[in-house]
């Protein structure tokens, strides 16, 4: 039993279950925004089974792609695995560290992916589209690792996947401006809470494998410049998307929402640009993995009030 239990946490270490769940937040808090009011039990049961598989098969899909290079920086002592960081809760690339063979990550994923695409069907044919073109994207998102900056803009698309399908899950025909606002809203949250930070933390080590990323291109400074203002424009856009709803939101959600989402990113955000430290990544990264969760909380007090 115990053999067992360890290989689980090593397979939820592949798939980063702990951001995983944080993750899941977004899709639930997207298709609530958007409809006002909790959909069907047969919704919500198909949704929360669908919205786990995908992360997991996503993330775990990360790390299969990622296999070579990963190893490559185990080799090259490059690697580092910091307490303080959400990533690291759990052992962080278990296939790159030979915890895990490249098959059993593989079967994992396949599994997860499965699921996916039978509950994501289940819920709109739609839905099976955005998650199969996440896919595709997260693939490429790796594979430019070492070929421009500009994968953060695939980042961005992927992580939004996860909560336009839950709008599509629980209405086929949503509003296209309000789509595109809280796309965006996610989008410049993802690239300068998630991506900009977790490449910071990797800085050192990605100079030395000459990786791509914004950090490493354009140095500490500019990047908190940019990540500063790509999360001065999440929060505009989404108190935008919180007024496009369908159902239309008084101002406690929004406000709940600004107000967590200015200790969650823009505090954080303002500090790193002061002291432009890793540390301070990491605390960015870390706190915007909330956001989320923070949105979601926001819409669900305002059904109770």
């Amino acid at each position: 039993m115990e053999v067992l239990i360890l290989k689980l946490k090593l397979f939820m270490a592949l798939s980063r279950t702990p951001h995983g769940l944080l993750d899941m937040a977004t899709p639930c808090f997207a298709a609530l925004l958007w409809i006002g009011e909790f959909p069907s039990l047969r919704i919500i049961l198909i949704g929360l089974i669908t919205v786990f598989a995908g992360y997991t098969a996503v993330y775990a899909l990360n790390d299969l792609v990622d296999y070579r290079i990963d190893q490559e920086k185990i080799t090259k002592g490059n690697y580092c695995n910091p307490d303080d960081y959400l990533d690291a809760m759990m052992v962080r690339h278990p296939l790159a560290q030979g915890c895990l063979s490249f098959k059993q990550g593989l079967v994992w994923a396949l599994f997860w992916s499965t699921i996916a695409g039978i509950g994501a069907y289940l819920l709109n044919p739609v839905c099976v589209l955005i998650f199969l073109a996440g896919c595709c994207l997260e693939t490429v998102y790796c594979i430019m690792w070492r070929i421009t900056p500009l994968r953060a803009v695939i980042s961005g698309a992927v992580k939004t996947s996860g909560p336009i399908a839950g709008i599509f899950a629980v209405d086929p025909t949503p509003s296209p401006v309000f789509v595109m606002v809280l796309f965006l809203a996610l989008f410049f949250w993802e690239i300068g809470g998630q991506n900009i930070p977790a490449d910071w933390t990797d800085l050192e080590s990605d100079r030395r494998l000459k990786a791509q990323t914004i950090p490493v291109r354009f140095g500490t400074q500019r990047s908190a410049e940019f990540l500063l203002s790509c999360l001065i424009f999440a929060l505009v856009l989404m108190a935008i998307s919180f007024q496009l709803s369908k159902s239309g939101f008084e101002m406690v959600a929004p406000t709940i929402s600004l107000i967590l989402g200015i200790y969650l990113l823009l505090i954080p955000a303002i500090r790193l640009y002061q002291s432009n430290s890793r540390s301070d990544a990491m605390a960015l990264f870390n706190k915007s993995s909330y956001y989320p969760l923070a949105l979601l909380a926001a819409v669900l007090i305002s059904f109770i009030i």
